[in-house]
């Protein structure tokens, strides 16, 4: 049955062999277990990412292919173990390289946390079939890289941006049609599920974007295409997803317009966004697959005439057993390590939420009552797809601004900054501040200043664990490169817990400089009695 599946054996090597090597293969998963917990954690609650749970099986797929192509080679060498090797590092280890690059608040990671899965994968092909099938394999090995398909650098430098310029695009459509953009039926359209419809998580079309410009990718290595056109193919698709969900926001606006006042209409917004949608994307997908498999010339796989020699040369016997004992002897030392991985992965709050074990009630008791002389006047969450995402607090103290205090619960990272930058508000000041806090602790903060010309609002953004905070996870606003060994914590409770803060006061002419320290010191008071540390092990 194997031998129907995968075509002719190597001359010499028996089934059983195959058999043992394939079964060795999937165990030795377990032993980069972490980064697919991770991965599957990712993919299930992150819509944007979620493409990436189909691109590991092409990726393992077109490896296939290729090795089928190779005539089943089994000519490989001993220096696969050494990835192998290192790909479990992870997993027996407690500290690994980071290798990053971080411009002005970005953090460009140059190992990304998939690079065990590449490593594994990488040192299995040579250990079994060699450096040529490792080389043909180029294209597929590096898209597992991209099982993480979307990096946090994406979405900062274009994720966010684009979906400002959507909303900026859909009011001014409104505006063309007689909607004002600022009336609060604008805003119930566009930032609340109040009329049926929730369009700003993904109004940017990220999420088609990147399906079309992974497909581009891969139907490009498939035909074979010359590099330029290749990149032209792939940055053709990607605008096409972002193009097209253009035309949805503007439909969606028409349809709003028509829609208001007719309750039957009005209830049925959230299903007529899926149906244009659809339909536009559909229109999409049909016009890429027009363009890009058109036939043309010299774009056939076909098999080396070296392995089509190959193919009927014998094998010897010897060197392969040998390397498949002491790959199985490396697996078996990593199975244990492995299962306990699996099953003590994940255990954040994050995947309690999305399992539904903790309760709203038990998030609201996680925040204090009282901060110094402030205290709580109410408590909200803020939901996606149905879960908490943001849970918020507003604080109230004799003769002061109320401030608003929020804790980002789910899966990934929080800026208060970037949410309002979907909404199209940016800052008209931003800068990197410090606040002493309770116990003396000096926590760093990126804050911003906004003014809408009715209110002027001050946030500020930190993230925390039980061991410190910093004003952000991506890096420092220096340019340079760092190679350095970070010790994860052995708990996996202590992760970073974005936590933010917002103050607001009413319009006025005073400059922007003087405003920003006004809301400062105002915010000085509260920030001073709050234990950050406690509230993120609160979080964990």
């Amino acid at each position: 049955m194997l031998l129907r599946l995968v075509g002719h054996a190597p001359v010499g090597v028996h089934p059983p062999i195959w058999a043992c090597i394939g079964l060795l293969i999937l165990a030795g998963f377990l032993g980069v277990s972490p980064q697919f917990a991770k991965l599957w954690e990712t993919w299930t609650g992150d819509p944007l990412r979620s493409i990436g749970m189909f691109i590991l099986p092409v990726s393992i797929g077109l490896i296939v292919q290729v090795w089928r192509d190779e005539g089943w080679e089994l000519r490989g060498t001993w220096w696969g173990l050494l990835p192998i090797t290192m790909s479990f590092g992870p997993l027996i280890s407690s500290q690994r390289l980071v290798f990053f690059w971080a411009p002005h608040g970005l953090r460009i990671n140059f190992v990304p946390s998939v690079f065990p899965v590449y490593l594994y994968v990488s040192g299995v092909i040579l250990l079994f079939a060699g450096v040529r099938v490792w080389r043909r394999a180029w294209f597929p090995l590096l898209l597992l890289l991209c099982t993480q398909p979307v990096p946090e650098v994406i979405v900062r430098l274009l994720d966010i941006p684009m979906q400002g310029i959507a909303a900026h695009v859909a009011r001014s459509f409104a505006s063309i049609l007689g909607l004002s953009p600022t009336n609060s039926e604008m805003l119930r359209l566009m930032f609340t599920p109040a009329f049926g419809m929730f369009i700003a998580p993904g109004c940017d079309g990220m999420r088609g974007a990147v399906t079309l410009g992974y497909g581009a990718l891969i139907t490009g290595y498939l035909k074979r295409m010359p590099i330029l056109k290749w990149v032209a193919y792939v940055a053709g698709a990607v605008a096409l997803g972002h193009l097209f969900n253009l035309l949805r926001l503007c439909a969606l606006v028409l349809y709003y317009k028509v829609a208001m006042g007719n309750p039957a209409l009005e209830g049925a917004a959230k299903m007529a966004d899926y149906v244009i949608g659809g339909i536009l994307f559909l229109v999409a997908v049909r016009l890429f697959l027009w363009v890009v498999l058109r036939p043309e010339s010299g774009c056939r796989r076909a098999v080396s005439n070296e392995a089509a020699r190959d193919k009927m040369q014998p094998v010897e016997r010897a060197p392969i057993y040998w390397k498949t004992g002491v790959f199985a002897l490396v697996v078996l030392m990593v199975v244990e390590p492995g299962v306990q991985a699996v099953r003590r992965y994940p255990d954040n709050l994050a995947s309690q939420i999305r399992r539904g074990s903790v309760a709203v009630a038990d998030l609201s008791s996680r925040l204090p009552l009282q901060v110094g002389t402030y205290k709580q006047a109410r408590v909200w969450q803020e939901d996606i797809d149905g879960l908490p995402a943001i849970e918020a607090a507003a604080f109230d103290a004799p003769s002061s601004n109320e401030i608003t205090m929020g804790v980002w619960v789910a899966l990934g990272d929080h800026s208060i900054r970037d949410s309002l930058m979907i909404r199209g508000d940016a800052p008209k000041l931003n800068k990197r501040d410090a606040f002493v806090t309770a116990g003396g602790q000096i926590v760093s903060f990126d804050t911003a200043l906004y003014d809408d010309g009715i209110t002027v609002s001050l946030t500020g953004d930190t993230h925390c664990n039980p061991s410190g905070c910093d004003a952000s996870v991506r890096g420092v606003e220096d340019i340079h490169l760092v190679l350095k060994k970070a010790i994860e914590h052995t708990s996996r409770r202590e992760h970073a817990v974005p936590i933010f803060f917002r103050i607001q006061e009413p319009h006025t002419n005073a400059p922007m400089s003087a405003t920003y320290a006004e809301l400062s010191a105002k915010s000085k008071d509260f920030l001073a009695h709050l234990d950050f540390r406690q509230l993120s092990q609160n979080f964990q």
